[in-house]
């Protein structure tokens, strides 16, 4: 009889040990996390992460990746603003959940640049002309128009324009493309380094698509910020900033790709010399004054302080505007004096983001302030370092000087970082992006403004950082690349996409070891399909019925 009840004793605690994933050699469960994007300043807020983290708890999920834009400047948040904090931690542990901070934004970097706006990575500017006038430096205009027929008066005198594209009382029309590319380009002849500005108005009637103007050299596009256009618009000027990089032509287009229907106009357009627009003062992006006959002028003497008042401020610190005026800088050389400047000038990609610059000694004092200071709010078992689609690198002097290829800066940005965690949160489970860790994805060469080749980025991190990849189309080359690498792996689903979709993703996870688990990654608040997702991973999960 007692042997008897061992067996049975035996045979319920195997149940147990099966169920919780536990007996030898079995895969254990795999975790499921929730990512939560929110602003903890805002009490409703917390209200609607309650109800979602409640919700995550009981459909089985286990972790939540918690990100917040004040995370990069917890030295001006209020006593409410902890408090708030408090009241996740304490939620989470009420829930069995494990809070994961997200900290350190290199790519996404405006939260941090708060703290200084002038940290930005920055595209150079070689040798721009410039000349006094009235008293003040102005660039120097070219002897003839950089853009030319920007009336559309006559639109043969363009380069090329698709069938599409039609004449309209003086302007480019792009009536009902139904789906064609409508287009109409010129050739630009350009000065290699130098930041120019491009302003056309644009009219609109529900328009069923994006107008755009982009600049194209060979294979290399140098502007990606959105025009800004509504469906639906009067006459309204809008404007594209590029800097021309080593390039000595281009070709400029207006128009739309893909566009369904509706109507588009195109009107008075020119193009200029940017000027001092979104200079950059740092001592990694350092600026030159030259006479024509080669002498270098003293700031502060020769002429004023160089200074945007607008750079990286509006409307607030870490922001940067497309286009602004630039500054009027003073000085008392004779008018007519023509002058040689070099400078940097900060950039951003699609709508206003912009990279810190790594190599900045500033730069690493104010993420190892960051961790200090997540860690003491916090005390978390771990953080996720948020390096992630990092579009403007090893430009200013501070990254050229260092003679490192873009992926080896990442490498030494990412392997720092990770040692500063280490040195906050001894022990402490470390997570990242693939994005830019990995060949099949962003780390390689041409990659928007980026300067050399990311290959070689992932040599920064070691195999105890745990990878989380989010790229779809390229999941089972992604998993084995970091398989290959010794690190273990949380997939990032979801992205909005059908909840079935992670299927794809637990069929490519069993060609490899060290997945531990699976993350409802929503960028727009959508969490309706949260306990679907879970279902889905429970159906398709090691050891359930099919």
């Amino acid at each position: 009889m007692k042997h008897l009840q061992r067996i049975c004793r035996w045979f319920i605690f195997s149940l147990v040990l099966s169920a919780a994933g536990a007996l030898p050699g079995a895969e254990p469960p795999l975790e499921r996390w929730i990512y939560g994007a929110q602003n903890l300043w805002v009490n409703e807020n917390l209200d609607r992460l309650e109800t979602n983290l409640t919700r995550a708890a009981k459909a089985g999920y286990t972790h939540v990746l918690i990100s917040d834009s004040k995370f990069g400047k917890l030295a001006d948040m209020d006593r409410r603003y902890f408090a708030n904090i408090e009241r996740v931690k304490a939620l989470a542990q009420r829930l069995h959940l494990e809070v994961v901070p997200a900290l350190f934004p290199i790519g996404y970097s405006n939260d941090i640049l708060w703290h200084d706006p002038n940290l930005a990575e920055a595209l150079p500017v070689v040798d721009a002309p410039f000349i006094v006038e009235h008293g003040e430096l102005r660039p120097l205009p070219p002897d003839t128009p950089l853009l030319a027929h920007g009336d559309f008066a006559d639109l043969s005198k363009w380069s090329w324009k698709d069938p599409a594209v039609k004449a309209d009382a003086g302007a480019a029309l792009i009536e009902n493309p139904a789906g064609a590319n409508a287009r109409i380009v010129q050739k630009l002849k350009l000065q290699p380094f130098h930041q120019y500005h491009v302003a056309v108005r644009v009219k609109t009637r529900q328009f069923a698509g994006t107008p755009e103007v982009k600049v194209l050299a060979g294979d290399q596009l140098l502007n990606y910020n959105p025009l800004g256009t509504k469906p639906t618009q009067d006459w309204t000027e809008h404007h594209v900033v590029f800097n021309s990089l080593s390039n000595t032509a281009a070709n400029i287009y207006f128009g739309a790709w893909g566009a369904q229907g509706g109507s588009l106009w195109f009107d008075d357009a020119r193009m200029e010399d940017a000027g001092l627009m979104n200079v950059v003062r740092r001592e990694g992006a350092p600026l030159t004054v030259r006479g024509e006959d080669g002498r270098v002028l003293v700031e502060g003497r020769d002429f004023d302080t160089i200074k945007d008042p607008r750079m990286g401020n509006q409307p607030w610190p870490g922001a940067y505007e497309v286009w602004h005026a630039p500054p009027v800088i003073h000085t008392g050389l004779p008018d007519g004096t023509r002058l040689r400047l070099s400078y940097y000038h900060a950039v951003t990609v699609y709508d206003g983001q912009a990279m810190i610059c790594p190599s900045e000694p500033h730069t690493m004092e104010l993420l190892r302030d960051q961790a200090r200071r997540m860690h003491a709010a916090w005390n978390a078992k771990g953080y996720f370092m948020s390096h992630d689609e990092i579009r403007v690198l090893n430009w200013c002097a501070a990254c050229q000087r260092r003679g490192l290829d873009a992926g080896k800066l990442l490498a030494e940005n990412v392997r720092d970082c990770a040692r500063i965690l280490r040195e906050v949160n001894p022990g402490g489970r470390i997570y990242v992006w693939s994005d830019m860790f990995d060949p099949n994805h962003n780390a390689h060469a041409n990659y928007y403004l980026v300067r050399g080749s990311l290959a070689g980025s992932w040599e920064g991190l070691d195999p105890e950082i745990i990878v989380v990849p989010w790229y779809f189309e390229k999941r089972r080359e992604s998993l084995a690349w970091f398989a290959g690498r010794g690190h273990q792996q949380v997939i990032a689903g979801y992205y909005d996409h059908a909840p079935e979709q992670v299927r794809d993703w637990l069929e490519a996870a069993k060609a490899v070891k060290g997945v531990r688990g699976v993350m409802y990654t929503t960028w727009e608040q959508k969490y309706q399909d949260l306990e679907r997702f879970s279902e889905v991973i429970t159906a398709n999960s090691p050891g359930s019925e099919r």
